[in-house]
């Protein structure tokens, strides 16, 4: 749909269709000229600046003030990729080619992510960036302990994707070896094939209620159970290819570029990014300032949720220059959502 208040009749709609086609190709300002060759529309250069001028009045192209011609405005270009172009899926071929590139076997899932965001990056020359869920996400396959000196546990966890997760806990008293055995073999014959969290709450819960078997079971390792089980810190995000974009020439002022990179190493606004991306089913968009977080002003995101088991674990996508070639990209970065979805989901099945 056109941005909200703005209303183009046929002619205006394909001139401004072709003065973005011919800018995301050339990054050039495309004057009048260019347009009535290109546009095959039998109408005089003066009706033609007088539409120009109208989508300029519209906030849909802009005049930069070295040229007479005019480029389109983040505006101008949402409404080309919400009205003006016809996204494809990704050729069968290529989506062969793709898949070949994502190994079949991984050791965790996020060497899986690592290679999706490399992946992403190679085929878009732009910076892939890929969300890592908390370990938290995947379902407990096998818990282990092991007791150390000082009143210390090393708590071995092992999820479905096989990442092997070891924490240390220490105690306000010791347990014996088979106190330690027993409390394993109650969580593994109790819990495997669940979400941790899914796992705290239920004991918090049956805790609270006297009697019960895992009051009886776990009474002296009430404390190793909650501690097993807390809580961990916040989900991360791979970001790959950063250095593609100083090759583009509406992103080289150094501190636009600063600011950029900046953003990349810290992750926080980037991550948090992401996040909202991942509730949202489907492709999702920003281009410029609609990101909300300034470093990002003079970029596009393409982004893309990506699950396993009826469940949102992520996004992938692509950052680059607002100037890119969307009816590539978009169906580039849903194909690889999707793509990793399937391994996620085999992976799942598998274990």
């Amino acid at each position: 749909m056109p941005p909200e208040g703005t209303e183009l009749d046929a002619r205006a709609r394909r001139l401004l269709r072709t003065l973005i086609a011919q800018y995301l190709v050339d990054g050039e300002p495309v004057g009048s000229r260019t347009l009535s060759r290109s546009s095959g529309l039998e109408v005089s250069p003066a009706t033609i600046r007088n539409i120009m001028a109208d989508l300029e009045d519209a906030g849909l192209v802009s005049s930069p003030h070295t040229s007479a011609g005019r480029i389109p405005t983040p505006r101008g270009l949402r409404l080309f990729v919400d009205s003006l172009i016809e996204l494809k899926p990704l050729p069968r071929e290529e989506m062969v080619i793709l898949q070949r590139q994502l190994p079949p076997q991984q050791t965790t899932t996020r060497d899986l992510l690592g290679n999706v965001s490399n992946l992403l990056s190679a085929m878009t020359h732009f910076a892939g960036v890929v969300s890592v869920p908390r370990q938290a996400d995947f379902p407990l396959r096998h818990i282990d302990f092991v007791a150390l000196p000082d009143d210390r546990v090393l708590v071995i966890l092992q999820f479905s994707d096989n990442h092997v997760q070891n924490r240390i806990v220490q105690l306000t008293k010791p347990l014996s070896p088979g106190q330690l055995e027993e409390a394993a073999q109650y969580l593994n014959h109790q819990f495997a094939g669940f979400r941790i969290d899914d796992i705290r709450s239920f004991l918090l819960g049956e805790l609270r209620a006297a009697g019960s078997e895992l009051n009886r079971l776990l009474t002296s390792t009430v404390e190793l159970a909650a501690a097993s089980f807390a809580p961990e810190g916040a989900a991360d995000v791979l970001v790959t290819g950063q250095t593609n974009l100083m090759g583009y020439s509406e992103l080289a002022d150094i501190e636009r570029l600063r600011d950029l990179f900046d953003a990349f190493q810290q992750k926080r606004d980037l991550l948090q990014l992401m996040e909202v991306c991942a509730r949202a089913p489907g492709v999702r968009l920003f281009i410029g300032e609609e990101s909300g977080f300034s470093a990002l002003d003079g970029c596009s995101v393409v982004t893309a949720s990506y699950g396993a088991q009826g469940r949102v674990l992520g996004a992938v996508g692509v950052i680059g220059p607002t100037r890119m070639a969307y009816e590539r990209v978009i169906p580039v970065v849903q194909a690889t959502a999707s793509l990793l979805s399937d391994a996620l989901n085999r992976a799942a099945t598998a274990s």
